[in-house]
């Protein structure tokens, strides 16, 4: 008995999502009950690799099943492409993109052949285009156009290695957003953008990645952002460039920086109400740490100790973080040898932070060096509200890992509660 057939209409049609959609169109062939389901697939991945299918066939594939496609809407439409993708075939895809009323849109181009000329996506995705609610791109050149972008109903952008036409077109792009909730950057060096500016009062979460180039001068290139509603943020950025936040960010709850920015004591002072923070500092720039800045509703902390300057950096968000609740310390990066090792100077007062709130310590890599062992003499000694530390050690001796055990178990605590664990 067949009772796959037996299922609802609604499952069926959502198991069919899952597949690719060469094979969705051959389950017209099992029987009666399949034969025109297919028409109606709400979610559409089309992979001109798959099972090493010639283009030509690919692309004659897709218009006809799209063209046969009578669902009113389509939730997803995924295209993986190869650089042998013609600019015609996807100006045919967007108008029929348009014509379902596609939610998702997603153009993902393989680039491992250099051989062939890049995908321009054509203008019409941004001017035909007005019901998307989530758009995806990733490897593509956007054309430039002279008429107005429209997108009324997009919340979800995702741009990775997307070539512009240049800075006003990224401006004019994301103004156009009017509803944009969500926007993830990823920047490549050929990208034609030197000032990456978001100006978007309805956005929620904003993730700006840029990876150095040697063959540029990097302090030219930046980020500008005006989002006044933006709660969750994510930069990480190697040029030694620049960011400016405008007007604030007052609903602010997660940040993450990992950068090489020379001022970005100033970018921290516009996030004061954050949350949960992640930092990576890599300056040694006066600027650079949040002096003077109260955190007032910072409760989780992350640091990374990749850098030498990092016990500096802790310190300073200790004494102005009072309500600190958990506190992590790991090296994300490489240390590279040429760097001195970080220096320690015991501060001359508790932190409140330490006297009044911190209940977790967690550091992963430690090595048990003697800077390393004062900072963990100080906290033990201070922190009365300590419930748990967790140290993980970068050793993979035996015999080093209980030499270490043996040094931090007979370190005075001043919390008598404290659940200490080492691994």
């Amino acid at each position: 008995m067949d009772l796959i057939s037996e299922l609802p209409e609604a499952l069926l049609l959502n198991i069919l999502s899952l597949l690719p959609a060469q094979d969705v169109a051959s389950t017209m062939f099992l029987s009666k009950r399949w034969r025109f389901l297919w028409t109606s697939v709400p979610r559409l991945e089309y992979d001109d690799s798959y099972q090493g299918t010639e283009y030509r066939k690919f692309s004659r594939f897709v218009d006809r099943f799209l063209f046969l496609h009578e669902s009113p809407v389509i939730e997803t439409l995924h295209f993986k492409l190869g650089k042998t993708c013609g600019g015609e075939d996807i100006r045919v895809w967007i108008r029929a993109a348009d014509k379902c009323c596609v939610r998702e849109l997603i153009f993902e181009i393989d680039a491992s052949s250099n051989d062939s000329p890049p995908i321009v996506l054509p203008s019409s995705l941004y001017t035909r285009c007005i019901m998307l609610v989530t758009l995806k791109l990733n490897k593509v050149i956007l054309e430039d156009t002279s008429s107005s972008i429209a997108f009324p109903s997009l919340k979800t952008l995702s741009l990775v290695s997307v070539e512009y036409p240049g800075d006003e077109f990224v401006s004019s792009l994301l103004s156009s957003c009017h509803v944009l909730e969500d926007l993830h950057v990823e920047q490549c060096s050929s990208d034609n953008v030197t000032i990456f500016n978001v100006r978007v009062p309805s956005l929620k979460s904003l993730v700006l990645h840029a990876l150095a180039d040697d063959d540029d001068d990097d302090d030219e290139y930046g980020f500008v952002i005006d989002t006044p509603s933006l709660e969750w943020l994510d930069i990480v950025d190697y040029r030694e460039g620049f960011c400016i936040i405008e007007n604030g960010m007052p609903k602010i709850m997660t940040a993450s920086f990992d950068v090489n920015y020379s001022h970005s004591g100033e970018i921290m002072r516009t996030i004061t109400s954050v949350k949960r923070l992640d930092l990576c500092l890599s300056t040694s720039s006066k600027n650079a740490y949040p002096s003077g800045s109260v955190f007032c509703c910072l409760a989780h902390l992350k640091i990374c100790t990749c850098q030498t300057e990092w016990l500096e950096l802790l310190m300073c968000m200790l004494r102005y973080s009072p309500k600190l609740q958990s506190l992590r310390l790991k090296q994300y990066h490489e240390i590279e040898a040429c760097n001195p090792r970080p220096c320690w100077t015991e501060p001359n007062s508790v932190p409140d932070c330490l006297v009044s709130s911190l209940e977790a310590l967690e550091w992963v890599g430690y090595e048990g060096t003697e800077e390393e062992k004062e900072v963990v003499a100080f906290i033990l000694r201070s922190a009365k509200c300590l419930e748990r530390v967790t140290i993980y050690s970068s050793s993979k001796d035996p015999c080093k890992k209980l030499e270490l055990v043996k040094e931090l178990s007979f370190l005075p605590r001043c919390s008598s509660s404290c659940n200490f664990l080492f691994d």
